[in-house]
């Protein structure tokens, strides 16, 4: 690899660079948190207790079937075979011309939910069920549960989880290059295949990759840090001075004497 080539290409390049990257993080970040509000919506509805008989039983069946076919799908195949099927099949079967930015959106969105469905599944079933019977004790529904009591302790757990899918949507955007997206690798094999030099074309591509990723994760590590609060954190209870029946009965009788 020569380092007068790599210096070369950034330097004529370099727009292409930028725009691709910029691409790759828009479709990510959009796609991300599309993704994980499906995510929470379908592990609510999943988590919904199943009722013993009657109509709303079978509908409960029916609509955990499809979420279950939806998420098995999704996760067992490849993003770049659902990206051809969704882009080119939706134009011959159903005549639909989809922009190929809003294409790639929506098949990372819809992926990332299929994966975000069975982590936020996973945080929901991981609390405390006391919580939730505590919850339906004073009257709440299954949602008024999950909103004001199960929810929040969900995101905080899922967060690392959460971060990770963004690493890898950042990094998966890549196969999207299928449907002539313009992101980071789709700019650099039309940079490449300008000027010959692949080697140092990716390189430089691999290291706008890494700075992404690395920078995505030490931001989600701060945050984590964050909502953890300080490890040194001191207990408003041992700050508070415990009164004693000895203590009581002293202070009372200090008061009669005032009197």
């Amino acid at each position: 690899m020569s380092f007068e080539w790599v210096v070369q290409i950034v330097s004529e390049n370099w727009p292409m660079f930028l725009r691709g990257a910029g691409v790759t993080l828009l479709i990510s970040i959009i796609g991300t948190i599309i993704g994980s509000l499906i995510g929470l919506l379908i592990g609510m509805i999943r988590t919904i207790p199943s009722p013993e008989r009657g109509p709303k039983k079978i509908l409960l069946k029916v609509v955990n079937a499809i979420l279950s076919i939806y998420i098995e799908f999704f996760r067992g195949t490849p993003m770049i075979v659902q990206a051809m099927v969704i882009y080119y099949g939706s134009a011959l079967a159903f005549g639909v011309d989809m922009d190929r930015l809003y294409a790639a959106v929506f098949i990372v969105s819809i992926n990332t939910g299929a994966y975000m469905s069975e982590i936020v599944r996973g945080g929901i079933v991981s609390i405390d069920k006391g919580q939730f019977e505590a919850a339906q004790a004073i009257g709440m529904t299954h949602f008024q549960t999950m909103y004001n009591v199960v929810l929040p302790q969900v995101i905080r757990n899922i967060l690392p989880a959460t971060g990770n899918e963004f690493v890898i949507n950042i990094k998966d955007t890549s196969v999207l290059n299928v449907i002539s997206v313009s992101e980071l690798f789709f700019q650099t094999k039309s940079i490449a295949g300008n000027n010959f030099r692949y080697f140092e074309s990716f390189f430089v591509a691999c290291v706008l990759y890494f700075v992404m990723t690395f920078t995505v994760t030490r931001i989600l590590r701060w945050i984590e840090r964050k909502i953890d609060g300080p490890e040194d954190y001191i207990l408003m209870a041992n700050q508070m001075q415990v009164e004693t029946p000895e203590d009581m009965a002293r202070r009372a009788q200090n008061h009669n004497g005032n009197r």
